[in-house]
């Protein structure tokens, strides 16, 4: 082996490790693919499609309502769900509508057969969300894991923002 062909191993080895090393920083930091699993987002997003989770979102801008985020729970599973309560609000369901801050909200992305259960913020045991805290809800509001069930999620535990369905394709 002579020396060109040492030169030219190494910066091949380098430009490999560089490219492992920009999609291991991209894939941490700044967005990865997460697979829909169950239907507690339904009809927005179907078991077994797949999105584009966008870790930095969150880091550059704040946490809106209606967003869908990805969030750790029970420190082994990832959730999607779409951020209902911010904080400082109160939150009421009554017969099928929304109320925040005690003003009405329409849901306009959710279908008109989908039926919320009456719900409140002090089912919680909170008068108003507090900070750094999030009421979230599936939008297959009869079969979802949520705030209802699990409580409050802590801003710390959002992973990030589901920004694009890239399967299936249509």
């Amino acid at each position: 082996m002579d020396l060109r062909e040492v030169r030219e191993f190494i910066i091949d080895s380098s430009k490999m490790i560089l490219t492992v090393v920009a999609v291991l920083v991209f894939i941490m930091y700044i967005a990865t693919l997460q697979q829909i699993v169950g239907s507690s987002m339904s009809p927005t997003y179907e078991s077994r499609e797949v999105v584009i989770l966008n870790k930095l979102h969150y880091r550059l801008f704040s946490i809106k309502r209606f967003d869908i985020i990805s969030f750790e729970y029970d420190s082994t599973k990832y959730l999607i769900k779409r951020v209902i309560g911010l904080p400082g609000d109160t939150i009421e369901y009554k017969d099928n509508v929304l109320y925040v801050n005690g003003e009405e909200i329409e849901e306009e992305y959710l279908p008109k057969d989908i039926k919320t259960e009456n719900f409140s913020l002090a089912s919680l045991g909170y008068d108003k969300i507090p900070e750094d805290m999030y009421l979230v809800l599936g939008d297959n509001r009869e079969d979802s894991l949520d705030s209802r069930e699990i409580g409050l999620i802590p801003k710390k535990d959002i992973l990030g923002k589901v920004s694009l369905k890239i399967w299936p394709i249509f």
